[in-house]
């Protein structure tokens, strides 16, 4: 295996347990060395030290990714089980493991793979060269575990385009349920692995809506940004008077629409095709009020230079929902932006309060779901953030 040095700067960040390695951190440039996209190599410290195997691209800024494994020996399909086993016990005893995240990238030591369950079918995210070199370990690997019959390989996401690395999507195993129906906090959802949106559904909210569901009860709830209705639908589920689900998109709705039914909550679950910031200027003209108004919508900062737009769309889009909340009412208000932090969300909430008259208490701090789980050397697995927050 090849062998490559870092700089002191870099071997300091990796003993602190980061595991990314940015191009100009080599010392030299890495286009000089021959090294392939998705080729392995082993990381070596001035000093000459092993730091272990790293997936490698020259050919953008993060440059490599270092595994927590030895050079030594290094067997790809045995490291690939044991990781991969490794977040599954961690499901297993989240109580996740028919419908949950399975494995998180550098969170589960497996930088560059996303893997989402939903019963018999797995959505796989791919996202790094080094990983897509893999491609064929992992599927012999996630078709062995029990229950599996189908990988649904969503090459779609932009990550693969900064990879050089193809889009599209492909299948593995058995042809996919349309829909494949799973459970969250009471309601029941058809997922859709191959058309749907990321890797079909958002289980990283799940907990924060279990959260919200006992104070919904004889409440209106306003959905916004709904897509299938994760929170509009469980919100009717969980006795809420009525939920209405506000996406740009037509086929969100009709999911929507089909969850409710299938949930029994049809008749209370209504739907509004319109943006968001659309809908709240269109319901507030006509004298609507909400108990409960969640904004929960797409990144609006997607990389470092959009963060100035980004924030004031925040600010924006939370004061015109905070004008339809009832008096004494909730909002739930999220991001999951990386570049836009837990801090910036507050001080938008902040500013979007005073804009408009309103008194806030934030009563709980919301974050993405255990099945997501953070590194504590890696700020960037820390993405989703939110505020539960009382309106006065």
């Amino acid at each position: 295996m090849r062998r490559l040095t870092i700089t002191r700067e870099a071997e300091r960040r990796l003993r602190s347990g980061h595991l990314w390695i940015y191009a100009n951190e080599f010392g030299v440039k890495l286009g000089t060395l021959g090294v392939e996209p998705g080729q392995h190599v082993e990381i070596m410290t001035p000093s000459g030290r092993s730091l272990g195997v790293a997936g490698m691209n020259p050919n953008v800024l993060i440059a490599a990714r270092l595994y927590t494994v030895t050079a030594a020996g290094f067997d790809a399909r045995a490291w690939l089980e044991s990781r991969i086993h490794s977040a599954i016990s961690v499901r297993r005893r989240l109580g996740v493991l028919e419908a949950g995240r399975l494995v998180f990238g550098e969170s589960d030591g497996l930088p560059g793979l996303v893997v989402d369950r939903y019963g018999p079918v797995l959505s796989v995210q791919v996202g790094t060269a080094a990983m897509e070199v893999l491609r064929e370990e992992i599927a012999a690997v996630l078709l062995a575990i029990d229950g599996i019959e189908t990988l649904v390989w969503r090459d779609d996401i932009g990550a693969r385009a900064l990879e050089g690395l193809a889009a599209g999507t492909a299948i593995s195993g058995l042809a996919p349920p349309e829909p494949v129906w799973i459970e969250e906090n009471g309601g029941r959802f058809g997922i859709s692995p191959v058309a749907g949106q990321k890797t079909g559904w958002y289980y990283d909210q799940r907990d924060n809506r279990a959260l919200l569901m006992p104070l919904v009860r004889g409440g209106r709830v306003l959905d916004l940004c709904s897509y299938a209705g994760g929170w509009g639908v469980c919100a009717a589920v969980h006795g809420a008077r009525s939920a209405l689900c506000v996406d740009v998109s037509e086929a969100a709705l009709a999911a929507v629409e089909r969850n409710a039914g299938a949930s029994g909550v049809g008749e209370r679950v209504g739907v509004l095709r319109a943006d968001a910031f659309e809908a709240c200027r269109s319901l507030r003209e006509a004298g609507e009020r909400f108990d409960v108004v969640v904004v929960d919508p797409p990144a609006f900062v997607k990389r470092r230079k959009d963060l100035e737009e980004g924030s004031l769309a925040y600010r924006r889009l939370n004061e015109a929902a905070l004008k339809l909340v009832a008096p004494g009412g909730l909002l739930v208000s999220c991001s999951c932006s990386h570049h836009f932090d837990e801090a910036a969300l507050l001080q938008a909430l902040g500013r979007a309060a005073l804009a408009c008259g309103r008194g806030l208490r934030v009563l709980s701090r919301l974050g993405q779901s255990a099945d997501h789980p953070v590194h504590p050397a890696m700020p960037e697995t820390f993405y989703l953030k939110g505020f539960l927050c009382a309106v006065d």
